[in-house]
């Protein structure tokens, strides 16, 4: 079975049905009172459902091994639910509809006939927008329309911002949350099937702001500092489609079961090395690095640096799929240009590298301590193991401040 998904923008775009879509709870409940697969989505009315499976989770009791890791079959909701896991019900039905939408992204970037014909329509606008941002290709565009109906349905977003849209939207004067997203991280890549992502940052909302101009309290709500986060996301669409959940108490992995659309801990109270023995960055930039940044990647590619190892490149060119390797393996992400968004980047992946044990930094300062100026600025980006970060900030000249003018 097929159906056409609600934006406008997706009329020619067919996906499969139910099966990778929320949560098997509010499949059964659609099935139960015969919603159709549109409806599941855009009814706001199944957010009483989302909660009563929220409320029912709180009384489970979670089984833990004795290093404090959760063992058994934890769906996310199941997780997000124990009495210990520092989260609300208002903050569950948000991350439930986050899941959601992440869920419908891989089932579309999945499908042949999706891909072939959102590759073929022609973006309308230019190559640069007029806030310096790069034009959206057609996916980025359609997985926009996807979080952004989620989000707004959830009811627990006072705003959100997207790193496609010119402006953030205020959608809640009464909502406790405030949602900062990349809605499709590398989407260059997608032609040749390589991994792409979803970011997500969760901050609440400044209820100081609430009697000031509709305009002016989304643009203060939506550029906090990052050390405000109160949670994190990052969705990675490859082999699997993983999630990966911080809500200030670690990192947790959970993975797409494809059969009735959950997605299930897969690794909990996730670690980074303290440090690792691959970095990933552009190496054909080398040239037009500062003298620090090419000291440091000479002495570890020699083993000359505090790890006596040699160290490995490995770059995929998509942010969040260099980022899940090295927080699974250690090491360091990085971008020494200025190139990267603070907001919608940045933050979220320095949040969730903290969680789990390491550093994010713009090569002077912590990147959670920045406090955010405009909506879609860039800055420089590593990200990696704490040993790894603290050794390459001693080598002090690493920001490329110089873009000779690339094109890819």
């Amino acid at each position: 079975m097929q159906t056409t998904l609600y934006s406008p923008r997706l009329a020619c775009i067919s996906i499969p049905s139910l099966s990778a879509y929320p949560h098997k709870a509010l499949i059964d409940h659609s099935r139960s009172k015969h919603l159709s697969p549109r409806r599941l989505f855009t009814d706001c009315n199944y957010l009483q459902v989302i909660a009563k499976v929220a409320a029912e989770s709180h009384s489970q009791i979670m089984g833990s091994s004795g290093d404090g890791v959760l063992t058994g079959d934890h769906t996310l909701l199941s997780f997000l639910g124990r009495k210990d896991s520092g989260s609300d019900d208002e903050l569950i039905i948000l991350l439930s509809h986050v899941q959601a939408a992440c869920a419908k992204i891989a089932s579309l970037l999945a499908s042949p006939s999706t891909v072939k014909a959102a590759c073929e329509m022609k973006p309308s606008s230019p190559s640069v927008t007029t806030s310096g941002r790069d034009a959206p290709k057609p996916l980025d565009l359609v997985a926009n329309d996807i979080i952004k109906a989620a989000l707004k349905c959830s009811g627990k977003a006072a705003v959100i911002a997207s790193e496609e849209d010119e402006m953030p939207i205020w959608l809640n004067d009464t909502a406790p949350y405030v949602v900062v997203f990349d809605p499709l991280d590398g989407s260059r890549n997608i032609d040749a099937s390589i991994p792409t992502g979803s970011i997500f940052g969760i901050y609440r909302r400044l209820e100081e702001t609430d009697g000031l101009p509709e305009a002016e309290k989304a643009e203060l709500n939506v550029l906090q500092r990052g050390e405000k986060l109160v949670a994190a996301v990052y969705s990675l669409y490859s082999s699997a489609t993983v999630l990966c959940v911080s809500i200030g108490s670690g990192a947790h992995v959970f993975t797409l079961d494809r059969s009735n659309g959950d997605f299930v801990l897969t690794n909990s109270n996730l670690m980074m090395p303290t440090r690792g023995q691959i970095y990933s960055v552009n190496d054909a930039r080398y040239f037009d690095w500062p003298e620090g940044l090419r000291n440091y990647i000479d002495d570890v590619r020699q083993g000359k640096g505090q790890n006596p190892k040699k160290y490995s490149a490995r770059y995929i060119c998509s942010l969040v799929a260099d980022f899940h390797r090295t927080v699974l393996y250690g090491g360091l992400a990085m971008n020494p240009r200025a190139h990267l968004r603070l907001v919608y980047e940045a933050n979220p992946l320095s949040f969730i590298a903290e969680q789990s044990g390491g550093k994010g930094s713009d090569g002077k300062r912590r990147i959670l301590d920045i406090q955010p100026i405009e909506l879609h600025q860039r800055l420089p980006l590593f990200l990696g193991s704490a040993d790894d970060i603290s050794e390459l900030l001693s080598y002090k000249n690493i920001q490329q401040l110089v873009n000779p003018g690339y094109e890819v």
